[in-house]
């Protein structure tokens, strides 16, 4: 039979923690080496004791889950952490993320769900409640055209004022000789302000111009 599981249970709570140690051992290839009613006791108990897995609540009275997730993970021989919590809350879920927790779940989380976590994150996996998913993809993606529109915003401080015009206006889908109209300017002068406007920003054509203009503006 393979190594048994090595899980840290942390809730303050006595009889929370009770019943997750209890679930935790009634399964033959899990044990639980440790308790804590806090996260520095959780760190501690890490310390001396070989763990896979700590499951962490998040708000304790003796130091918060989130402070010991990111001091449980930069141990010398980090135990991955999986955050068990009453609190369906974002910044609760970034933040124990962002300590490197490899779960989030829910403490009404079905126990076969909870078996499966644990086995999933002592292998290296992540697990997430199925109502965090959506969020975190929607944050990731949030955070991914912010920084285009920093780098984008970045790139065009290159550009004069009348090249920024002229962009505006291609990215309005405006030809050459509707742009020269609307900024009195003749049309060769246009197409001299987008050779040097692509040249500039290193593009190859007026579709990506537009694009990182539209970036920009997110």
């Amino acid at each position: 039979m393979s190594e048994k599981i090595r899980v840290i249970v942390a809730d303050d709570e006595a009889l929370v923690r009770a019943a997750l140690v209890t679930m935790v051992t009634s399964r033959p290839d899990m044990t639980v080496v440790g308790e804590a009613a806090s996260g520095p006791q959780a760190v501690r108990c890490a310390q001396t004791q070989r763990s896979d897995v700590v499951l962490m609540d998040v708000r304790m009275p003796g130091g918060d889950g989130i402070t010991a997730t990111a001091q449980l993970r930069a141990l010398p021989v980090p135990p991955q952490v999986l955050v068990l919590t009453t609190f369906d809350l974002d910044d609760y879920v970034f933040a124990a993320l962002e300590a490197g927790a490899a779960g989030f779940l829910l403490k009404d989380t079905d126990p076969e769900r909870l078996f499966h976590a644990i086995r999933a994150v002592a292998a290296g996996e992540g697990m997430l409640a199925p109502t965090v998913t959506k969020r975190l993809i929607d944050r990731t993606r949030e955070r991914a055209a912010a920084a285009r529109s920093n780098a984008a915003v970045a790139r065009l401080e290159e550009l004069t004022a009348r090249e920024a015009e002229v962009l505006d206006a291609i990215a309005q889908g405006m030809s050459n000789d509707g742009i020269a109209r609307a900024l009195f300017v003749s049309e060769g002068t246009v197409k001299t302000h987008v050779s040097r406007i692509l040249a500039k920003l290193e593009l190859e054509n007026r579709v990506q111009a537009a694009l990182l203009f539209r970036d920009s503006r997110h």
